[in-house]
């Protein structure tokens, strides 16, 4: 086997997101669907012979210590079984931070996965789910890609049949949202409402993707998270005066996504919000469980 692995960190975006309670261990319950897209950063792993996991990045602003997710996964997986060798693990940093795309989750996730693969452990995806949960409460979901549920604060996956392969654009504005000041804001206010409209059934789980009306997408953060920040609203209304089809935020934010009918139109909206100073836009696709899974090659029998 190759003693080097170089494979993609998808990011995700939320079709649907409802908070619905505060739990009494400070955190909160959550009802949402997660989906995987094309944006992605790239993790490139070798094994060293010492213990020392050693990360760099192309993005300076990224931290490589303790502060990131990979060396506190890679930490926790030598750990957890004995692990004598080390890492050199080149992180490509394309998904924005802070902006509720899912991108240091999906790094713990892949990095998970790549070394587990590159180390010969004898390990399941139950087992690394098991270690990745505590890093973050959404890196469960990227063992299983596509579209899926999640509940409780995030880490309890549902996978559900894949909705439609649509055209996006990612705009993240020249603003930072963290996400304890995103829920700290709803705590203040109180939002969530029994009479809100839901795209998901409330007295059942849900089993097919056609249950998901894209008409009518829904993401608690939004009433909170744009009174934070007037410019990501703004965001979201330009992607709307661009012709998408429906626009939300990302998780908590700062990112916001737009839905577009075709490649064409995604190309014409990108003309259009590029002339604004100091956002960034991504397009991209949203990326089914099957094309998730040929993505990670090797790594496919760590996919739950």
């Amino acid at each position: 086997m190759s003693h080097t692995l170089k494979l993609p960190a998808f990011a995700k975006i939320n079709l649907y997101l409802r908070i619905l309670s505060k739990r009494a261990d400070g955190y909160h319950d959550l009802d949402t669907v997660f989906q995987t897209i094309s944006l992605h950063d790239t993790i490139e792993a070798s094994v060293v012979h010492d213990s020392q996991v050693v990360l760099s990045c192309s993005d300076r602003a990224v931290p490589v210590n303790e502060n990131n997710l990979i060396i506190r996964a890679a930490k926790a997986l030598q750990e957890r079984f004995g692990v004598k060798r080390g890492a050199r693990i080149r992180l490509q940093k394309r998904i924005p931070m802070q902006a509720g795309l899912g991108g240091g989750s999906a790094d713990a996730a892949m990095t998970l996965m790549a070394l587990a693969k590159l180390w010969e452990l004898n390990c399941t995806s139950d087992e690394l789910i098991e270690i990745g949960s505590p890093l973050g409460a959404d890196v469960s979901f990227f063992f299983y890609g596509g579209t899926a549920r999640a509940t409780g604060i995030g880490e309890q996956i549902e996978p559900l049949n894949d909705v439609e392969q649509t055209f996006l654009v990612i705009v993240k504005p020249n603003v930072n949202i963290s996400t304890a000041d995103a829920y700290r804001a709803l705590d203040e206010r109180a939002l969530t409402s029994l009479n809100s409209k839901s795209i998901l059934s409330t007295s059942r789980p849900i089993a097919d993707s056609d249950q998901i009306d894209f008409a009518n997408l829904t993401n608690d953060f939004e009433a909170v998270v744009f009174d934070l920040q007037p410019e990501i609203r703004r965001a979201k209304n330009a992607l709307l005066k661009a012709g998408a089809n429906q626009s939300l935020l990302a998780g908590s934010g700062s990112a916001v996504f737009g839905i577009f009918e075709s490649e064409d139109a995604q190309r014409r909206a990108i003309q259009a919000i590029e002339l604004e100073t100091g956002w960034r836009v991504f397009p991209c696709r949203m990326v089914g469980r099957d094309d998730y899974a040929r993505a990670f090659g090797v790594l496919r029998q760590f996919l739950a």
